[in-house]
């Protein structure tokens, strides 16, 4: 572990100015707090936090962000208080503990709706000071660092969130190097024999051709001394994951990847970077379509370079990044400049990006209403995405996700101007609404008074912000409308169970719905995004039960072509009660998967295959078997009891096997023939209030096939 004289040391480093004592102090307070407590791998619990400042030391931050580090686990996990923290180091380190402890406490790895609303609390988090999450990245990039201490299911499950969630968002807040480590660190959880695979190849490579990036090197140092241009150049295999990821969006072989050598030429002044761009084109041939310029088009994060692709020695496909020594601070440290010291002084870098600046592309629309999924939807979207740069009529710059459309560039500019778009010239050329934008390009977007957006659009348009636009007017548009149809169904099904459907009836089924009020839910039981007899049940569960149809085992979906064959998906189970899409299978018929699993990516590329399904209403029977992951205690009793709770929820057990027994506990695999989703929940309910069930999830296993 680092002892505090050196850490102070590290900080001194870049900031002579630094507080020792304030360091100091938080080091000795932390200490004590934690002390008795161990990590998993038997390490005292505080060479964990101290890691984390020492992590925040290589991006040259303040003190306040050192302390916090040294302090972000106190508040948690020991006896130490908010009012304690603001006492002994005032209230800017307590406020950013408070942050990090929030953020701590949010499980961005659970259901979709708390899923979003968790990540609404991390972005408000993040727009109060961004320095929470460099504290909470650096955080998690120890915890995955040493990730192998914990039981292999929590290993699984932090690796997604990292996945997910952080390496992402550290790609969009322009920590680029974090992002690479993270990926690579989860990808080594997630698919083990992949990483292993890839790592062996380039063994054989580099054996086969020598050390290219050596050479490589040395032929771009030749080039620039004789052009007299001082520069430093580093070259370096690309990352596992990144190349791992590449062969599936590209779908080809590792031998006929390109580009798997990455090289930096980092230089003094702007003007350098061009004319080693003029070096390098003239000694190699530049690859068409794979130069972008982003000193002359920054992307959001202040991140700036120039990027060419030129086939270098023995005709290898090699990516050059060139760019200044002061952009390089930048694409490192990414926000993270903003707040890097040196000397004793905050850095005044010209590039390093407002983080009030960033964090509003994210949090834009957070306040705008909308489901869940929709937030979501958006929220990703706006993590992941690549940009393309395209100019207004007037020479302004619009900066869009890769694969972005006319409407999205319209939705961009204001939302006025995408819910009236009926054409759009691209380059002085009349184009369709669906065509995709490409670096450069210039952009003229066609109105017409009275003009409104189309359902189909959604499907154009790639941005979060327009989706949610589009999603918006069609609701206003159909509001009306939807609440006169609900306000109907309503009356029809509440006659049919012997009730009246009052005002104070409907309101009191939206409070136990979810949603906003007795008009809300009028117009989703219209639009059929609640269906009647929800409204019902709500309210009469018991009336809503006994008026339920049974439906045909045989034929439970709609939807389903005659005479055909159909069966679930063994890989996803597929449950009554969840969107389901059905695959077309030679010699099989048709399959129903869920819609997010994972085995439809196959068949992305073959919408012939693809019929639209949905399960009956009604009362199922309960033949759907589905998978449960069960972590037990190992004592006397606990497993009857188990079967117990799910028999009395009605649900048989048709299989049930031991996934790894320990001294401690069982990992079961339990096989359950379940009605649908609600009845699954129901179960998995019961199981959850059992004080001896230690971990409790759906098992799908994504290698069983249909």
């Amino acid at each position: 572990m680092i002892d505090v004289d050196d850490l102070i040391a590290l900080v001194r480093n870049y900031n002579p100015r630094s507080d020792p004592a304030l360091i100091r102090a938080a080091y000795a307070y932390g200490q004590r707090m934690h002390e008795g407590q161990t990590r998993h791998s038997g390490e005292p619990y505080f060479t964990h936090p101290v890691s984390v400042a020492a992590i925040l030391t290589e991006m040259r931050l303040d003190d306040a962000t050192i302390a916090t580090a040294l302090l972000h686990d106190t508040v948690e996990d020991t006896r130490s208080t908010h009012d304690e923290i603001v006492a002994m180091f005032g209230s800017e380190i307590a406020g950013l503990v408070d942050g990090v402890t929030k953020l701590t406490n949010l499980q961005l790895s659970s259901s979709e709706a708390k899923q979003a609303e968790n990540f609404r609390k991390l972005l408000i988090a993040m727009s109060r000071d961004l320095r929470v999450i460099l504290v909470k990245l650096a955080d998690r990039l120890h915890n995955m660092r040493t990730i192998k201490s914990m039981r292999p299911d929590k290993q699984g499950q932090k690796a997604r969130e990292t996945m997910e969630i952080y390496a992402p968002l550290a790609g969009r807040m322009g920590m680029q190097w974090m992002r690479d480590e993270l990926e690579d660190l989860s990808f080594r959880v997630l698919n083990p024999e992949a990483r292993n695979s890839i790592i062996r190849r380039f063994l054989t490579l580099q054996r086969e051709a020598g050390d290219v990036v050596h050479k490589i090197s040395a032929d771009i140092r030749a080039e620039l001394e004789s052009a007299g241009i001082e520069a430093d150049v580093y070259g370096r295999a690309k990352k596992p994951y990144s190349v791992w990821r590449k062969m599936r969006e590209k779908e080809l072989a590792f031998s006929r990847l390109s580009d798997i050598y990455g090289f930096r030429v980092i230089c003094d002044e702007v003007p350098d970077c061009y004319r080693i761009l003029g070096l390098i084109h003239q000694r190699w041939r530049a690859v068409p379509g794979r130069f972008k310029d982003y000193i002359s088009q920054p992307k959001s994060n202040g991140y700036r370079s120039i990027h060419t692709t030129v086939s270098g020695r023995d005709g290898k496909r090699v990516e050059v990044q060139i760019r200044t020594r002061a952009m390089h601070e930048v694409a490192e440290a990414g926000v993270a400049a903003h707040w890097a010291y040196r000397d004793g002084e905050r850095v005044a870098n010209p590039f390093a990006v407002d983080p009030a600046r960033l964090i509003s592309t994210l949090t834009e629309q957070v306040d705008a209403g909308g489901h869940h999924d929709e937030f979501l939807e958006q929220v990703k979207l706006e993590m992941y995405s690549d940009q393309v740069f395209c100019f207004t009529p007037k020479g302004d710059v619009v900066q869009l996700p890769r694969g972005a459309t006319p409407l999205d560039f319209a939705y961009a500019i204001h939302t006025r101007i995408g819910d009236s778009c009926v054409s759009a010239r691209v380059d002085g050329i009349r184009v369709p609404l669906w065509t995709r934008l490409r670096n450069g390009q210039s952009v003229e977007i066609i109105t017409a008074e009275g003009q409104r957006p189309q359902t189909t659009w959604i499907d154009l348009v790639v941005t979060g912000r327009a989706k949610a636009a589009i999603r918006r007017s069609l609701r206003e548009e159909d509001r009306a409308r939807f609440v006169r149809l609900g306000q109907e169904l309503a009356r029809v099904a509440f006659e049919h169970v012997g009730r009246k459907a009052t005002d104070k009836a409907l309101a009191t089924a939206a409070t136990r719905l979810g949603v906003a009020d007795r008009k809300e839910l009028l117009a989703r039981l219209g639009s059929a995004e609640i269906t009647a007899r929800q409204v019902v049940a709500a309210l009469y569960p018991d009336l809503a039960a006994a008026d339920v149809e049974e439906v045909d085992a045989r034929r439970p979906v709609v939807g389903l072509p005659d005479a055909e064959a159909f069966r679930r998906a063994e890989c996803c189970q597929p449950l009554p009660g969840e969107r389901i899409v059905g695959i077309t299978y030679r010699g099989i018929g048709v399959v129903a998967h869920a819609i997010d699993c994972l085995a439809l990516e196959e068949f992305e590329e073959k919408p012939e295959r693809w019929i639209d399904l949905r399960w009956h209403d009604g009362r199922h029977s309960p033949a759907y078997t589905v998978a449960l992951k069960v972590t037990i205690s190992n004592d006397a009793g606990v497993l009857g009891r188990i079967c117990t709770l799910i028999g009395e929820q009605g649900a048989n057990i048709s299989d049930l096997r031991f996934a790894d027994r320990k001294p401690d506990y069982y990992r079961l695999i339990i096989e359950v023939d379940l009605r649908d989703l609600a009845h699954m929940h129901a179960v998995m309910t019961a199981l959850e209030a059992d004080s001896d069930v230690a971990e409790l999830a759906r098992h799908r296993d994504m290698q069983r096939k249909p």
